[in-house]
């Protein structure tokens, strides 16, 4: 089985290419059998709430509701910062499917001692 894979993401759709860029490579991660997580933090925080990460980035480019759905089908998890959530005063009974706010501790025991190929955006 192939190794774990982590995008963590800091943009919200203030920049919606960046957040697809990041969707992109975490579907193709999930949808290729890894294990995925993305961990979202500062604006990003608002892409883990129901409603949210729609629209289409570019022309040419995927609904971001469409990348969603993939992630989620191809089970696709992520961690949403409780610092960052609780900060923008966010509800998380409006959290999306596979979304539970955890930090950094959470993150590294998931990471394990095993490799995990991780990409930043």
């Amino acid at each position: 089985m192939p190794g774990k894979a982590v995008i963590s993401l800091t943009t919200g759709l203030e920049d919606p290419e960046k957040v697809l860029v990041a969707y992109l490579v975490a579907v193709g991660a999930a949808e290729t059998g890894r294990e995925t997580l993305m961990f979202l933090t500062k604006e990003a925080v608002r892409l883990a709430l129901n409603g949210i990460a729609v629209g289409v980035a570019c022309d040419g480019c995927p609904p971001l509701a469409d990348l969603v759905k993939r992630y989620e089908a191809a089970g696709g998890r992520y961690y949403v910062c409780p610092i960052c959530f609780n900060a923008k005063d966010l509800d998380k009974g409006a959290l999306i499917a596979g979304a539970e706010l955890q930090g950094t501790i959470p993150l590294w025991q998931w990471i394990g001692d095993e490799p995990a190929t991780t990409f930043s955006y």
